[in-house]
């Protein structure tokens, strides 16, 4: 099993979105390395759903349910792909922005050292570290 983080704008797609849908296909992804980690989700992978921008916290847990295929919202024909994704559980805390960035277990990060990116690979150890914050 991999470990996920993909972001959203609450103002465009909110977690709450998410979990009134019960399924989305995480469309939209235009950034050639984020469609690479894309590409290498599969079913029962974990994914956590982190509110950008505005917010700045990770607000839920995620299950990706269908592998990568062709982004919908795409041309016909063009690289981009989407995943399959199902809310699993809210965090009982969301995790902030500040928090992550204080905690000396997340120093290394996809989501400090390349923040520009909307999905990005967590080490397992992260992804725990992660929900233990968002248990508090």
């Amino acid at each position: 099993m991999n470990y996920w983080l993909v972001k959203s704008e609450p103002e465009k797609y909110s977690w709450q979105d998410f979990l009134q849908e019960g399924r989305t296909d995480w469309t939209g992804v235009r950034n050639y390395q984020a469609r690479n980690f894309l590409q290498q989700m599969q079913p029962q992978d974990l994914v956590l759903f982190y509110h950008s921008v505005s917010d700045k916290e990770i607000v839920g847990v995620a299950e990706v349910v269908a592998p990568a295929a062709p982004d919908t919202t795409a041309e016909t024909g063009s690289p981009w792909v989407a995943v399959a994704l199902a809310p699993c559980e809210a965090l009982p805390q969301p995790v902030s922005l500040a928090q992550i960035k204080a905690d000396e277990r997340l120093t290394q990060i996809a989501l400090l050292r390349q923040s520009r990116l909307s999905v990005m690979p967590l080490r397992p150890e992260e992804f725990d570290t992660l929900l233990e914050l968002g248990a508090r």
